[in-house]
């Protein structure tokens, strides 16, 4: 990325030099036309000043532009949400909680849990499938099992034994890439994400797996990696096993250890960060900000590990 198209940490300052100037903008992000009530959604709004600023004249509620948020009942500033949100975007290896609480100067408990809504915020999935040319690939996330204690240590084989997959799928045409874990690695788990990621007809690139044979609805071309074949014309998972690269120098250098219940969080951070590469800082906080409205994650939800 070219250097004016980044926004520096010097530059994040200037443009939000205290938590006023951070609400005003967020509010011109929210509620461009004037502030709407997140209660009853109605315009007829006053300002109030305290306890909040400002007051629905239809439900007299009081409300901010944190209210009917991810943001909804969180004691950091407006500012601090916005650089979280900075810090993680240009983060391509990821940010621990520990840095980010560093960052922010909160407790690192603190610092997790807002990781995480903002990740919330990145998981809106999209709408249509992939189309043109396609890889697919899948990988495994855990330690081995000869490095476990003896009493979670069910079984020491090769390979994915122990381990959590992920399944990956990358267009060549726009860069997005959309990765999730999943429970098995067989014909019917893989060929399902395929289905609903990638519409049919379209080019399906994967490597000799025998579970993505028997796909009728795509031209399948694969390359066998176990004789020593990489690239074939056309046919090649080199742009997604470079996102499986940076995830797991991510993973390894950044957050050491992730568990199986969060990780569709953190893969699905990476996933939404390589997909938005070519978007300026400025935008991916204003596209953050757009998709919190109307989403919930409580300490709770966290804590259960429930599904974003």
């Amino acid at each position: 990325m070219k250097r004016e198209d980044t926004l520096s940490t010097y530059q994040f300052h200037q443009m939000f030099p205290d938590d006023a100037a951070a609400v005003e903008w967020a509010e011109s992000i929210r509620w461009p036309d004037g502030p709407v009530c997140p209660h009853c959604q109605s315009t007829n709004v006053a300002e109030a000043g305290k306890p909040q600023p400002y007051r629905c004249r239809d439900c007299r509620k009081h409300f901010s532009v944190k209210v009917g948020s991810l943001m909804q009942d969180s004691k950091l500033s407006v500012r601090q949400w916005l650089y979280a949100m900075y810090l993680m975007s240009v983060s391509k290896k990821g940010l621990s909680s520990l840095q980010l609480g560093r960052e922010l100067g909160i407790a690192q408990e603190a610092a997790w849990r807002l990781g995480h809504k903002i990740r919330q915020a990145w998981n809106q999935g999209s709408l249509f499938p992939m189309t043109g040319e396609v890889e697919v690939d899948e990988t495994y996330f855990g330690g081995k099992a000869k490095n476990k204690h003896a009493s979670k240590r069910e079984h020491i084989g090769r390979g994915p034994v122990g381990k959590q997959a992920v399944m990956g799928i990358r267009s060549r045409e726009t860069g997005e890439v959309r990765a999730f874990p999943v429970d098995r690695t067989d014909a019917t788990t893989l060929q399902a994400g395929i289905r609903a990621n990638v519409a049919a007809g379209s080019n399906l690139f994967t490597d000799s797996y025998s579970a993505y044979e028997g796909m009728p609805d795509y031209e399948h071309e694969a390359v066998k990696h176990s004789a020593g074949e990489y690239v074939r014309g056309m046919a090649h998972t080199n742009g997604i096993e470079s996102f499986w690269s940076l995830l797991k120098r991510g993973y390894v250098g950044t957050y050491h250890q992730l568990s199986t219940k969060h990780l569709h969080r953190y893969v699905n951070e990476f996933s939404h960060r390589h997909s938005r590469s070519g978007v300026h800082a400025v935008e991916f906080i204003i596209e953050t900000l757009q998709a919190m409205p109307g989403h919930l994650l409580t300490h709770r939800m966290l804590v259960d590990g429930e599904a974003a």
